[in-house]
């Protein structure tokens, strides 16, 4: 009986790592315990640490070279927004070009993430925020 008991032991085992190898990722939720070490702990079962986690661009400061358009001269007449802005005389126009600017989308202490834990690994890609950026 103990040999029949062993094989559907390992009969059950087989069946679990063959439905989860059928699953390639695993989805969780995490809230941002602290940034610098970053600690995020996941659904409340576990907190990871940087060494744990790889961070999406979405969950990170970079920088980015955009292009502008020719833009009108402007200047501020008042000392309320509602005084507004009023036309450079004469009229004329500066051309932007290429200019590089930093995007600020680091995690902050609170924020709510999604994460997705490689097959069988203990790395979590930190993909973004619940609800937009911080």
């Amino acid at each position: 009986m103990a040999d029949a008991n062993e094989l559907v032991a390992v009969m059950k085992k087989a069946a679990t790592e063959a439905v989860e190898a059928a699953k390639p990722v695993n989805v969780f939720f995490g809230k941002v315990k602290a940034v610098k070490p970053l600690k995020i702990d996941v659904e409340q079962k576990m907190l990871l640490g940087e060494k744990q986690l790889i961070l999406s661009r979405s969950v990170t400061d970079y920088k980015i070279t955009v292009t502008g358009g020719n833009t009108k001269d402007y200047y501020y007449t008042g000392p309320t927004v509602e005084a507004g802005t009023a036309t450079v005389s004469p009229a004329h126009v500066h051309a932007i070009g290429k200019t590089e600017i930093t995007v600020h989308n680091g995690l902050s202490a609170g924020d709510e993430v999604i994460l997705i834990r490689q097959q069988e690994g203990q790395k979590f890609i930190v993909v973004d925020r619940i609800g937009g950026a911080g």
